[in-house]
C-alpha cells in the first residue's frame, strides 16, 4: 500500500493543498495529528481530509480545540490561537475530532502524534527520549509527529543505544532490519528552518520511506491569519520556517 504521511498541518490549508498536489498516487492519508491550531482554516482543512482514504489521530492541538486540555498548559500565543480555533470550529468538525485516537497500529507500523510512551503531549526530541520510548512499541517502525522536525531514530540492537539520523530529500530509505522511529516533519509550520511543506510518502510492502518537501504560498496563510486577528508571531514563523 503506497501512503502518505503527513502531520501538524495545523489548519493551513494553502499547504495542505500544496502537499496534495505534489504528492504521488497513494491508497491511504496517514495523518499523525494536529489537524488544527495556530493557522487560519481549521474547518477547511478536516474537510479537505475527510474527502480521502484516511486514517487520523489527535494531537495536544486538536484536543485543546475541543476543550479536553487545559489551555493554561499552552504558552499564550499557542492558547490565543487555541481560543480562536475553539470559536471557528463547526459541530461537524467538534465530533470528527472527538473520535480521532491518539495512537494506534496498522501492520508493522505503530502510529502516535507525540511518542508511543505519552501520544498527545511528549516530544521526541533527542537520541535519549528516543531511546526510552522503544520499550513502548512492538512493532519495527512507529512513526510521531509534533516536533514540526523530520528526522529518523535508528536503535542499534547490540548497544540498545539509537541514533539520529538526518533525512535525505526524495532518495527513498529502506526501512529494516532496524527498528526506526520516524518522523515525517510539518505540513503547516515547519520548524527545521525550511519554510517548505513537509511530507513523506510510504510503500508498505516494499517497506521504504521518502521524505519530501513542497514550497507552498506562505503568504496567502499569513494574510488570512492576519485578517482572523491570529497573534504576529505564529504569522512571521511561517516565513522563518521556527
Amino acid at each position: 500500500m503506497q501512503c502518505l504521511v503527513m502531520s501538524d498541518i495545523h489548519a493551513n490549508l494553502a499547504a495542505l493543498e500544496a502537499v496534495l498536489d505534489d504528492a504521488p498516487d497513494f491508497d491511504e492519508l496517514w495523518c499523525l495529528g494536529d489537524l488544527v491550531g495556530y493557522g487560519p482554516r481549521p474547518n477547511e482543512c478536516i474537510e479537505r481530509v475527510r474527502t480521502l482514504p484516511h486514517t487520523s489521530l489527535a494531537g495536544n492541538h486538536d484536543r485543546a480545540a475541543l476543550g479536553n486540555l487545559r489551555l493554561s498548559s499552552f504558552n499564550p500565543v499557542a492558547r490565543r490561537a487555541n481560543e480562536w480555533t475553539q470559536q471557528e470550529l463547526t459541530a461537524r468538525a467538534r465530533t470528527y475530532l472527538n473520535g480521532l485516537p491518539s495512537s494506534l497500529q496498522r501492520g508493522d507500523f505503530c502510529l502516535a502524534h507525540g511518542s508511543p510512551r505519552e501520544p498527545v503531549w511528549e516530544y521526541i526530541t533527542d537520541t535519549g527520549v528516543a531511546c526510552a520510548n522503544f520499550e513502548h512499541f512492538s512493532t519495527p517502525v512507529c512513526l510521531v509527529g509534533h516536533t514540526h522536525v523530520p528526522v529518523v531514530f535508528r536503535l542499534d540492537k547490540e548497544s540498545a543505544r539509537c541514533r539520529a539520523e538526518v533525512p535525505p530529500l526524495a532518495e527513498p530509505i529502506q526501512l529494516g532490519p532496524d527498528r526506526v522511529i520516524i518522523n515525517p516533519g510539518s505540513v503547516g509550520q515547519p520548524r527545521d528552518g525550511d519554510p517548505r511543506a513537509s511530507y513523506a510518502v510510504l510503500d508498505t510492502e516494499a517497506k521504504t520511506w521518502e521524505f519530501r518537501r513542497v514550497s507552498y504560498a506562505v503568504e496567502i496563510t499569513q494574510e488570512r491569519m492576519r485578517a482572523e486577528g491570529l497573534p504576529r508571531y505564529l504569522i512571521q514563523r511561517l516565513q522563518a520556517g521556527r
